[in-house]
């Protein structure tokens, strides 16, 4: 997709998604054209509600234009009847069409996972070569981040499915992180070659003779290496990893708890926090799931960016944020570029029927609140 000759990053907004609608989608975007000035906006939504919000923020009245949508998909509403309803017409189609039209570069929408996943497939198509979506997300980490996908985009995998998993996670790495040749680990339930189910286990052996030389492939990894950093990228079927994901957003907040109830059980312990409540902040830094902020669907003939249906402006403009690197560093080009790299060592093959998340609130990073960071 060719950009504008102003080179200008064009990302359209699905203005009603999410709890929030315009009220948290136009401060967020505000919130990043200041750190992204070369940037424009198409909202798609409630032209009265949408306005209302922009009058806030004269610079970001500028740089944004409206396109009036009349229907919008709920939080709650099943793909199949958000396709039915809202297929040409809504806020949320629009907004992916307009990456398919060419008059953006990137969609950005907080709303439900599930019509998303399934608009985003009708209406872009597969990239050619690819047959099944992946939703990968940010994940904090011991040494950092890395990129763990799939979260929930579809159900089971072939492992040549997992193979394109790899390829398509390496080269948002490359963009994420600016490493030319990202470390890969296939999740197992052991890090023995001869451990795990077929699929995972012929990915494994395909992704170690290739030798790719767009990625690092690592081997095995188990659960407690997405935490440790242990690779920069984990590839999963979208099953277990929406498991892990949700497993750890439930620690995390569980963990936070524990420490807020120890806090304020004693005289003490409240003393103690006053002395040592900068690294309190330096965690709730670390853990805040708003700076992670934005999953990527990988595969589809155009850049979607998912970001938590409950979050604030902040959170969002970290979607936005993750949108217009994915954009301006060409994430498209970089996954062609590899997949043509993979040569006969990956042949398609049959996979397993896709299910899209049915529930909406799918997707995200590992949650130390009640926000999540789906998306």
């Amino acid at each position: 997709m060719s950009r504008p000759a102003n080179g200008m990053v064009r990302i359209s907004l699905d203005a009603m998604g999410g709890d929030h609608g315009p009220s948290i989608v136009v401060p967020g975007a505000a919130r990043a054209l200041e750190r992204h000035p070369d940037t424009q906006y198409l909202f798609f939504g409630d032209e009265a509600l949408i306005n209302a919000e922009i009058e806030r923020f004269p610079t970001l009245k500028t740089r944004a234009s409206i396109q009036h949508c009349e229907i919008a998909i709920g939080m709650d509403d099943k793909p199949s009847q958000a396709l039915r309803k809202g297929r040409y017409k809504s806020s949320m189609w629009r907004a992916i069409e307009a990456v398919k039209k060419g008059e953006a570069d990137v969609c950005v929408s907080a709303g439900n996972t599930g019509a998303l996943m399934v608009m985003a497939r009708f209406c872009l198509r597969m990239m050619e070569g690819i047959d099944r979506p992946a939703l990968a997300c940010m994940w904090p980490t011991a040494r950092g981040e890395s990129i763990v996908l799939d979260v929930g985009a579809s159900i089971g995998a072939e492992a040549e499915n997992l193979v394109d998993m790899a390829i398509m996670g390496s080269a948002m790495a490359r963009i994420v992180f600016d490493i030319e040749r990202p470390s890969v680990g296939l999740l197992n339930v052991g890090v023995e070659e001869v451990k795990g189910i077929e699929q995972v286990k012929e990915a494994g052996r395909i992704l170690r003779e290739a030798n790719l030389p767009t990625l690092d492939y690592k081997g095995f990894v188990e659960g407690d290496d997405i935490g440790k950093g242990t690779t920069d990228v984990v590839v999963t079927e979208g099953f277990s990893g929406n498991i892990a994901l949700k497993t750890a957003e439930g620690t995390a907040k569980q963990i936070g708890e524990y420490l807020k109830a120890a806090i304020g059980r004693s005289l003490l312990a409240k003393i103690g926090y006053v002395f040592a409540r900068g690294a309190f902040r330096a965690l709730r830094h670390k853990m805040d799931p708003r700076r992670v902020n934005g999953a990527v669907f990988l595969g589809l003939d155009g850049i979607v960016v998912k970001s938590h249906g409950g979050t604030d402006a902040l959170g969002f403009a970290s979607a936005i944020d993750v949108a217009y690197d994915m954009a301006r560093h060409e994430l498209m080009g970089k996954i062609s570029r590899a997949l043509a790299d993979r040569g006969e060592w990956v042949l398609p093959g049959a996979s397993s029927t896709m299910v899209a998340a049915d529930s909406g609130e799918a997707a995200g990073a590992p949650d130390s609140s009640a926000e999540g960071t789906e998306g």
